[in-house]
């Protein structure tokens, strides 16, 4: 065994061992994720790789508190109907398609700052595409088109907040294990946001472009908010009730003491919890708390948890070096992070996790971008941004599963559309991810080089 790991100690031999093992099962196996990251820090941890209290701390890291608040919130918010009130008051402004599409691309993106997961966010806007694609009704092509918007402006909208995914918090624990640095909420929010909305819009007018004619196109538009409530569960017009009003000062207050922490240094999980505790206040809140935490995706966490041990072992026992010391670091910067972009939005072709992709992939960028001179922030960042494309099947991701098979005899997008939206907007999102990086992101503080890193 040694003689195929030259240079490898014997924790690193077993870390490679259980993480290639698990990926071959995350690919190649039904078995649940959940279920193999559980077992691959169970086999740690039994081996000695890491301790006990390394793979049970990671349940309390702070992101873990993060998202389980964030979810306990977003129960808050669609117990009480706000959202789909807020989506009325935003399309209710189309008069052609064109605005139509990117009124709700708007609303979709600002749902990345109250509801956690693209999951999440998917099963919240499909009441929202159902009343459009009745109101729609005899106009099958656009209500496809809708079909396609909702879960694509969803997965790239993710990007915008360090919520809008799993990944992202498996991210940001993978750069501080191995680097040291920490990106916040506030700094997320500033590299973020401006490429999910530039992405979340040319993915619109792709989206339009690849499904619609030019006859779909030109016919006016008219859509009241009493049309959206004729369709509705619950009332989109008329003042706000007193849980409406309730939700929506506390969403506010949580997102700008989201959005300020540099200014009071409270934690973004401290502020969450906070949230949380009102949001399911007998007094104050608008659900119960026992209510909100059913809505908590327990597997996800313990996936992220067990993941985060994972990764812990492929840096403390130097296997993820190991495994990208006979990578060529002499390449120019471009070429690495063009490397990185193509592989990441490719992966999910093999890993249908998004949280997988990152777990396999991350740990492994951070260490060859660090021998190949590139500063790991930057790296990590183009990875994960470039894995929320998942787009080729309907299998690939939740949010387009859910949206490809939609009740009441809806029409939806076939896998012959899905595949011509994806052969425009696989190369667009990647390279749009590999614009910021080497561009937008030096001028907001990730500096392509690690050299220029401080």
């Amino acid at each position: 065994m040694p003689s195929l790991f030259p240079g490898l100690g014997a924790d690193g031999r077993l870390t490679l061992a259980v993480f290639v093992l698990a990926t071959v099962a995350w690919i190649a196996t039904p078995v649940d994720d959940t279920y193999i990251a559980l077992g691959a820090g169970l086999a740690l941890t039994s081996t000695g790789v890491i301790s006990s209290q390394t793979l049970f701390a990671t349940l309390g890291d702070e992101t873990i508190w993060l998202l389980i608040c964030a979810f306990v919130l977003a129960a808050a918010v669609t117990r009480t109907g706000l959202a789909g009130r807020a989506a009325a008051f935003l399309v209710s402004g189309a008069r052609t398609v064109r605005q139509l599409v990117h009124l709700t691309t708007a609303a979709l993106v600002v749902t990345s700052f109250a509801v956690p997961a693209t999951s999440g966010r998917a099963a919240l806007a499909l009441p929202v595409f159902l009343a459009l694609a009745k109101v729609l009704a005899g106009r099958e092509r656009l209500v496809v088109m809708l079909a396609l918007l909702f879960p694509t402006v969803v997965l790239l909208s993710a990007v915008a907040t360090l919520i809008g995914a799993g990944a992202h918090l498996i991210t940001v624990n993978v750069l501080w294990e191995q680097t040291g640095q920490r990106l916040g909420f506030v700094q997320w929010l500033l590299l973020g946001l401006p490429l999910a909305i530039v992405s979340s819009h040319l993915a619109a007018e792709a989206v339009l472009f690849t499904t619609t004619s030019r006859a779909d196109r030109r016919g006016p538009v008219h859509i009241t908010p009493a049309d959206i409530e004729a369709h509705s569960a619950t009332p989109v017009t008329g003042p706000l009730s007193t849980a409406e009003s309730r939700c929506a000062l506390l969403m506010a207050t949580v997102v700008v003491l989201w959005c300020s922490e540099p200014l009071h240094r409270v934690s973004p999980a401290v502020v969450a919890l906070i949230g949380a505790v009102v949001a399911a206040s007998p007094a104050l809140g608008t659900v119960r708390l026992k209510d909100g935490l059913k809505t908590v995706p327990w597997p996800l966490l313990l996936f992220m948890a067990a993941t985060m041990a994972m990764g812990v072992a492929l840096a403390d026992s130097g296997a993820a070096k190991w495994l990208v010391a006979g990578l060529p670091v002499h390449a120019p910067p471009w070429l690495f992070l063009t490397v990185v972009v193509a592989v990441s939005t490719a992966a999910h072709l093999v890993l249908q996790s998004r949280s997988a992709r990152s777990s396999v992939l991350v740990p492994l960028v951070v260490v060859a971008a660090a021998a190949a001179g590139v500063n790991p922030v930057a790296a990590a960042l183009a990875s994960t941004a470039a894995a929320g494309f998942c787009h080729t099947l309907p299998a690939s991701a939740k949010p387009v599963a859910l949206f490809s098979d939609v009740p009441d005899g809806v029409p939806t997008y076939t896998p012959r559309d899905l595949l011509r939206l994806s052969a425009v907007l696989a190369p667009l999102t990647a390279g749009l991810v590999l614009l910021f990086a080497l561009t937008v992101w030096p001028l907001l503080g990730v500096p392509v080089l690690l050299e220029a890193h401080p």
